[in-house]
């Protein structure tokens, strides 16, 4: 029976385990330039209704590096941007590759298509959720902290489809999250209530320093998400005093870790001098994607077992 990786809430923590395991063994091996070629003759189809630098350059490297193809399928230059319906796409797709990638607005449109493909769905991003980021976040904090079930993380910001995923983890992985939002732009009441009952430890807030208090990992995330460029104008306004700047690092975990999921636009949710700062893991972060992307698709697509070898 095929998986698909859509959202965390639909893994265990030591599913996912394995594939921090995974993505650890699979990262040494391209650091020391041992090729690994899991995915010899395979394809991975990527289909694209939201545009993306990170998630489009580390799938197809990543497939490459594991020896096999990425296809770049844009909704303007395919028939699903005319209109044909996902599941026509997805039996279509079935035939022809053997995992598909889907970035686009509607987690909804995502499940569609895995229920209607007979072969591995990946989301790469919804309005609801970003499950390879913060998969790429958790394993950032463990390779800087040694573990990442012993933090407590802090979001500070919108309350998107990353605050949606963080509060997803929180819920699998057991560890205390901290969530300031602006009144009004709260995270998604059912994924907080879904993790409350799972016995996720959340504190929802307006006050960004009550929840970056003490905190080992602070993250945050643009004000204005892809789609929401009208609304930039008064999300300027209503988030003054959500930055993450060094009046928040005063107050966190000398030891913190600073976490964005880039594009970063500097000097609204998140100061220069942070983001290049002694505290700042961005750019490992960002580098990570790709060994844990690597991860996931050996998972749904190969062998993981050869990975471990």
């Amino acid at each position: 029976m095929k998986a698909d990786f859509l959202c965390l809430s639909e893994w265990t923590a030591p599913q996912l385990d394995a594939i921090f395991t995974l993505t650890g063994n699979l990262k040494q091996q391209q650091k020391a330039g041992i090729p690994h070629p899991l995915l010899a003759g395979k394809t991975l189809g990527m289909i694209f209704e939201k545009s993306s630098t990170r998630t489009r350059v580390s799938f197809e490297v990543g497939m490459y590096q594991l020896g096999g193809h990425a296809l770049f399928l844009s909704s303007g230059n395919t028939q699903i941007g005319r209109g044909e319906p996902i599941k026509d796409t997805a039996r279509v797709l079935s035939r022809y590759v053997d995992g598909i990638m889907i970035r686009t607005y509607s987690q909804s449109a995502a499940a569609e298509l895995a229920s209607y493909a007979d072969v591995p769905v990946i989301n790469a991003l919804t309005d609801s959720y970003h499950p390879c980021q913060i998969m790429a976040d958790l394993f950032t904090v463990l390779e800087h902290k040694g573990s990442y079930a012993d933090q407590v993380y802090c979001w500070i910001g919108d309350g998107n489809n990353m605050a949606n995923s963080w509060i997803n983890a929180a819920a699998v992985f057991g560890f205390e999250l901290r969530v300031a939002t602006p009144a009004g732009y709260e995270p998604d009441p059912w994924v907080i209530e879904r993790a409350r009952q799972r016995g996720a430890k959340l504190l929802l807030t307006n006050d960004p320093l009550e929840a970056a208090r003490g905190a080992d990992v602070l993250n945050t995330d643009v004000w204005a998400s892809m789609g929401q460029e009208e609304e930039q104008a008064q999300r300027e306004k209503d988030f003054v005093g959500f930055q993450l700047n060094n009046a928040v690092l005063a107050v966190a975990d000398k030891q913190c870790l600073v976490l964005h999921c880039l594009p970063a636009h500097r000097g609204e949710e998140i100061s220069d001098e942070v983001i290049e700062g002694p505290h700042s893991v961005v750019f490992d972060e960002a580098e990570n994607r790709l060994h844990v992307q690597k991860a996931i698709l050996v998972t749904l697509m190969g062998d993981k077992e050869q990975a471990c070898c």
